[in-house]
């Protein structure tokens, strides 16, 4: 079960800059190693291009899915997979607006922004 009050935000199609590569290897490498801790933060929410982490054909789905089985609430912006036109491919988590990432925000008590 999610055993804090921390929220970790994915704004971005892996973590960090650099080859497209390297930053998928890196956002897979620190879900892993998040899934495997003892501690779960009680929320990743994903907007802008962070969208795409959660969709057919992401690198970082069963890393994720092991998340989501722990408690961790899993939300994506609405707006973004419009925007993007990937609203029917979202296999992960739960489609939300504006509203519940900002509720998830204000109930935290540290936020992360990968």
């Amino acid at each position: 079960m999610a055993t804090n009050d921390t929220v970790i935000l994915v704004t971005r199609y892996g973590m960090g800059n650099g080859p497209e590569e390297l930053q998928l290897t890196l956002i897979g490498k620190y879900l892993q190693l998040l899934s495997q801790a003892e501690d779960f933060p009680a929320a990743i929410c994903f907007y802008t291009e962070g969208v795409k982490m959660v969709i057919k054909g992401s690198p970082v789905l069963d890393q994720l899915a092991m998340l989501e089985k722990k408690g961790v609430r899993l939300i994506v912006c609405s707006t973004c997979l419009e925007y993007f036109g990937l609203s029917d491919k979202v296999l992960i988590g739960i489609v939300g607006g504006m509203a519940d990432i900002l509720e998830a925000q204000l109930r935290a008590g540290k936020v992360i922004t990968l």
